[in-house]
């Protein structure tokens, strides 16, 4: 079951954080799971453990690593399709 509560926790981060950049991140609810594991663990890694804990993830930082990771994501597939 804590897997699965990782799953959606997950999900509903990367879900949110593409809400707040305003692109959406390639994959659909998939890449949403994924930037939010992603996100959390880059988020987690740079801005350490705090703030409140659901599902194994810190929510504060998870959050901002999500941000950062669809910031990402969206400058390299811009830069792709300008290369086409």
């Amino acid at each position: 079951m804590g897997f699965l509560w990782s799953l959606i926790v997950g999900g509903i981060l990367g879900w949110i954080a593409s809400l707040i950049v305003g692109k959406d991140i390639p994959g659909g609810i998939f890449g949403n799971i994924i930037a939010g594991f992603i996100g959390a663990w880059l988020g987690t890694s740079l801005l350490g453990e705090w703030g409140p804990e659901i599902g194994d993830f810190y929510i504060i930082p998870a959050l901002i690593g999500a941000i950062v990771l669809i910031f990402i994501v969206s400058f390299i597939m811009r830069a792709m399709r300008k290369n086409d």
